[in-house]
Formats: structure tokens, C-alpha cells, sequence
């Protein structure tokens, strides 16, 4: 996956504005638009939105600390990302955003369970700890997924804007 120096740039761009849209959600729990932006930047850029994905997890851990909590993002907007990469790519135009939305409120309410097994394993707890710690995070995770789902309404509009922004600078 060579990268053209736009797509360098792009995606560098791309994943500053992932991390800002994080820090500017902060005042809303577990309310943001990351899954958002990992499920539009897959559709538009497949394998490559694997980029600024990255850049996004790696700029969390160098502003906020590479620590516990950090970890599993290494591997959980992979997940979704995965979940988008198996998605058919000739999905009909009317049922998209439906799907969209629905892959995106599924990654929110799975969260704290992808989230609990690196948690399990670096904070020692048994099988029934991290079940319990799920089942704490279980009222989060609902409202993880229900806003996920509201605002995966945004994901088609963003994959609009991508492709369109896509289309000028070939043009160019």
C-alpha cells in the first residue's frame, strides 16, 4: 500500500480530525463521532483507511498517555474497521445509511465487552471479573450504541464530501 504524498497528507489531516472531534465531544460520555469517521473513511478509502485510524490512536496516546486504557485501541476501531471491510461494497444507495448506522450502534454497544479482555489481562482479574466489569459498563455501552446509531446519520454526507474531495484532486 505505497502512499502518494497527497494521501500522506490526506490522511494525516484525516486523523488529526478524528482526535479533535474527540477532544471537542469530551464533555458528552462516551458520545462522539469516531465511529463515524472510521466507518465513512473505510468506504471511501478501504484498506487505507487503516492511516488515519492510526494516526488517531496514536496521537490519543501521545496527548493523553500510552497506559491501560490505551491498549485496546491498538485493536478495537480495527474491529469495526473489519466489520466495514466485510460489509459487500455494491450495498443499495437507499439501504447505506441504515447499515451504516447499524454497524456503527453495534460497535458502541460491543465496546466495553472488546474492550474487558486486555483489561482483564493487565489488571489480573479472573473470567468472572471481567464479566462483571462488562456488566458494570453494560448502562455506558447502551449509551454508547444508541449514539452511535444518531450519529452514524452523519457517515454518508462525510463519504459524500470524501469522495467528491477525492474526485477534484484527480481531476487536478
Amino acid at each position: 500500500m505505497k502512499l502518494t504524498t497527497k494521501e500522506i497528507t490526506v490522511f494525516a489531516m484525516l486523523g488529526a480530525v478524528m482526535y479533535a472531534s474527540k477532544i471537542v465531544m469530551e464533555f458528552a460520555p462516551n458520545i462522539h463521532l469516531l465511529g463515524v469517521f472510521t466507518i465513512s473513511f473505510t468506504v471511501v478509502y478501504r484498506k487505507k483507511a487503516l492511516y488515519p485510524i492510526y494516526i488517531y490512536v496514536l496521537l490519543n496516546g501521545l496527548f493523553s498517555g500510552f497506559s491501560a486504557w490505551w491498549v485496546p485501541y491498538l485493536y478495537i476501531w480495527t474491529v469495526l474497521w473489519g466489520a466495514v471491510m466485510l460489509l459487500p461494497k455494491k450495498i443499495p444507495k437507499w439501504i447505506q445509511p441504515f447499515v451504516y448506522m447499524a454497524v456503527c450502534a453495534i460497535h458502541g454497544f460491543s465496546f466495553g465487552t472488546l474492550y474487558a479482555p486486555v483489561q482483564a489481562v493487565l489488571f489480573g482479574l479472573s473470567f468472572e471479573g471481567m464479566i462483571a466489569w462488562i456488566v458494570a459498563g453494560l448502562p455506558w455501552d447502551f449509551l454508547h450504541g444508541i449514539s452511535n446509531f444518531f450519529c452514524g446519520i452523519l457517515i454518508m454526507p462525510i463519504v459524500t464530501v470524501l469522495r467528491l474531495a477525492e474526485r477534484c484532486t484527480q481531476k487536478n
